[in-house]
């Protein structure tokens, strides 16, 4: 509000100065020499002011589309952590019930592979000798194939964690190759 005040002082400064410079006897007409260039004063005073209004006016809408602009920028950023660490969340939960539910499978798989074992050897001890092998050895192959799996999938495990760029890129093969012509060694003609 004190930009207008310089204004205000000036505009009653001319207005003094005319008033001080008009001749003392005014009558009839002659008022108009007064009012005209006080009136031309005011009309220019009042279009001054309303660019002052104008300018102030921008310039605070400007600071409120700025100021909105930093606090929608804000939440888009939070929006964005939340949106991160629940996902986070989710794959961490996702991760602890595999853990889990592996952990239950392997050790009822274990107690499976020993109840057969134990049942061969028995069979062995028994005299039932085919039978026995038949079943230790199927406990073995068993067991054999569960940790080959173990194994496999933490092989694909610990590459798909590694950067999908480091894998080379496979070339298309051909279904039906042409085959490539050799150049003749020995020319007959």
């Amino acid at each position: 509000m004190l930009k207008f005040l310089p204004g205000l002082l000036l505009m009653q400064a001319i207005t003094v100065a005319i008033l001080l410079l008009a001749p003392t006897d005014l009558s009839g007409w002659s008022w108009l020499r007064v009012l005209i260039p006080i009136v031309i004063v005011a009309t220019l005073m009042a279009f001054w002011f309303g660019a002052l209004a104008s300018n102030m006016r921008q310039t605070e809408i400007q600071k409120l589309r700025e100021t909105h602009a930093r606090e929608r920028e804000q939440i888009r950023v939070n929006a964005e952590r939340d949106k991160h660490k629940v996902t986070k969340e989710a794959h961490q939960k996702i991760e602890q019930e595999i853990k889990r539910t592996t952990a239950k499978a392997n050790f009822k798989v274990g107690m499976a592979v020993a109840g057969l074992a134990a049942a061969g050897g028995f069979l062995l001890l028994t005299q039932f000798m085919i039978l026995g092998l038949l079943m230790v050895s199927t406990a073995g192959g068993t067991l054999g194939g569960y940790l080959l799996r173990i194994r496999q999938e933490k092989n694909k495990q610990n590459l798909s964690m590694k950067a999908p760029l480091e894998a080379k890129p496979s070339l298309p093969r051909e279904l039906n190759p042409t085959p490539k012509k050799l150049p003749n060694k020995n020319p007959t003609v």
